[in-house]
């Protein structure tokens, strides 16, 4: 009884205890809510505050900006009326203008009208003219005009080719010391004479007994020596010295380096001739590539293809009536810029030009074709410039002259190949220019004799005076000129020297 008595008291104190705590939480609560009021009010009072002072503020600087936005369409609208009345001006000045062009247009018009009348006029009064004279003269104005052609030919034929003389003389004089000058300067370094080796090679030997083991047992020495190298080897009786044949001047270079090497080493055998062979192939190949860097790299011409320099340098080995080409190209280049810097025309282009303009030599034996078209089809495939394959495409007339460095290179190939003691030329060849020569001359009508002289760089042409007037010497030196340009190939320049010597005779008795 006493259990459950205490049960009821601690559940009532309970109870009581919860109601009293929710009853002060109610009387905090309510502390709080009044405190939390005062504050909102307060919060609430100060924005509208702050809303005010914002509010007057906009208000403020719109109306600073409605005062400066009105400020500039005021000004704007000034500008513009001040164009519009200056472009109404214009208009008044252009329709003024106008008028005025219009009206001078029409003056014109009258004008012109009147000049054709008056040249009517005076067309009709020429034809009147000339009609009434041809009635009085009885001739034609053709006629008249031949006529007087002839009368004033005769009568002033002296004075016509002594003016013409004294023009030729004295122009020839003014462009030759130029030409001497400017050649002069290109060649005054540039005459070094080169070995001539056109299609064989001497080889010296220490002594006769080393053609035998050349020969070798039955043959097989030289037999093996030929194959390897697709030369032809000659053993006469020459003492101390064989020959080395071969239109291919690489393959001589190669055999003659061989043999000398074999010739050194004392073992000629077909094993060792191979072993060789092939050395002397790979050192005449570094030879080829280095001389054809040191000619571009001498003359100044960069940017090429390897495989253009290499071909290139295959031309130290060949030679053209004596001249070494790889050293007359050189030669070339060097002449060839001097005269383009000379003329102001393109240095570089005339260079490389005259470098590689035989380049087709270094194969032209192997490939169909003249050695000019042969270049051509090497340059453009390698893609060297065009430019600088028109300069040498026509060095030999094959090709029109398209630039001014194209005459450079031929100028400058004429004054390499004709230089004195650059080239050797055989006897025959020398004896039948000479006997050309003369045989075009005396061929014109009216030739007495001819004679080539100065080692046919000069003809002389003796006419009838009877049958040739001094105007046509001067048209036959002119057609005797052109017809060695058309007929001959030369090195240089022909003078052809027509003479007319008139001898009046008569006797005292």
């Amino acid at each position: 009884m006493s259990l459950t008595i205490v049960f009821v008291l601690l559940a009532i104190a309970v109870v009581v205890g919860i109601a009293f705590g929710y009853f002060l939480r109610w009387i905090v609560s309510l502390g709080k809510r009044g405190s939390m009021e005062l504050e909102i009010k307060q919060k609430m009072l100060e924005a509208k505050e702050e809303a005010k002072h914002i509010t007057s503020n906009a208000e403020t600087k719109a109306k600073e900006i409605v005062k400066e936005i009105g400020v500039e369409l005021k000004e704007k609208e000034n500008q513009i009326k001040k164009n519009e009345d200056r472009f109404i001006k214009k208009e008044e000045f252009l329709d003024k203008r106008q008028l005025d062009v219009d009206k001078e247009a029409e003056e014109i018009k009258k004008k012109i009208e009147e000049v054709k009348a008056f040249k009517e006029k005076v067309d009709e009064l020429g034809v009147k003219r000339q009609t009434e004279l041809e009635k009085v003269s009885k001739f034609t104005s053709v006629e008249a005009k031949e006529e007087l052609m002839k009368l004033a030919e005769k009568q002033y034929e002296e004075d016509v080719i002594s003016r013409m003389r004294k023009l030729e003389v004295g122009g020839q004089e003014k462009i030759e010391r130029q030409a001497q000058e400017m050649l002069g300067a290109a060649i005054q370094r540039l005459g070094n004479a080169v070995p001539s080796d056109v299609m064989s090679t001497n080889i010296n030997l220490p002594s006769d007994e080393i053609k035998g083991k050349i020969i070798g047992k039955e043959g097989r020495n030289i037999k093996a020596f030929e194959k390897a190298t697709g030369v032809d080897v000659i053993i006469d009786d020459t003492p101390g010295a064989i020959t080395l044949s071969s239109f291919d001047p690489v393959r001589r270079q190669v055999a003659r380096v061989a043999l000398e090497t074999l010739i050194i080493d004392g073992r000629i055998q077909p094993a060792k001739i191979e072993e060789v062979v092939e050395k002397a192939k790979k050192e005449v190949n570094k030879i080829i590539k280095e001389k054809g860097e040191q000619s571009v790299y001498e003359c100044g011409v960069f940017n090429l293809d390897p495989r253009v320099v290499s071909i290139l340098g295959r031309l130290f080995f060949r030679t053209s009536y004596g001249q070494n080409v790889l050293q007359h190209s050189i030669e070339m280049s060097h002449i060839a810029g001097i005269l383009a810097q000379e003329l102001g025309a393109d240095v570089a282009v005339a260079k490389a030009g005259a470098l590689l303009h035989d380049i087709g030599k270094a194969v032209d034996h192997e490939v169909q074709g003249t050695h000019v078209e042969i270049g051509r089809r090497i340059l453009q495939k390698f893609g060297v410039s065009e430019d600088i394959v028109k300069a040498m495409q026509s060095h030999h007339e094959e090709y029109p002259y398209e630039t001014i460095e194209s005459i450079i290179v031929q100028v400058a190939d004429s004054i390499s190949g004709s230089r004195p003691g650059a080239r050797r030329d055989s006897a025959e060849n020398y004896l039948k220019r000479l006997e050309e020569l003369e045989a075009i001359a005396n061929a014109h009508d009216g030739v007495e004799k001819s004679y080539a002289i100065a080692a046919g760089r000069e003809v002389r042409v003796f006419v009838t005076p009877e049958k040739i007037t001094d105007i046509e010497a001067k048209n036959m030196a002119r057609n005797i000129a052109l017809q060695i340009e058309n007929e001959l190939k030369y090195p240089g320049e022909i003078k052809v020297n027509v003479i007319r010597e008139a001898r009046a005779v008569e006797y005292a008795r």
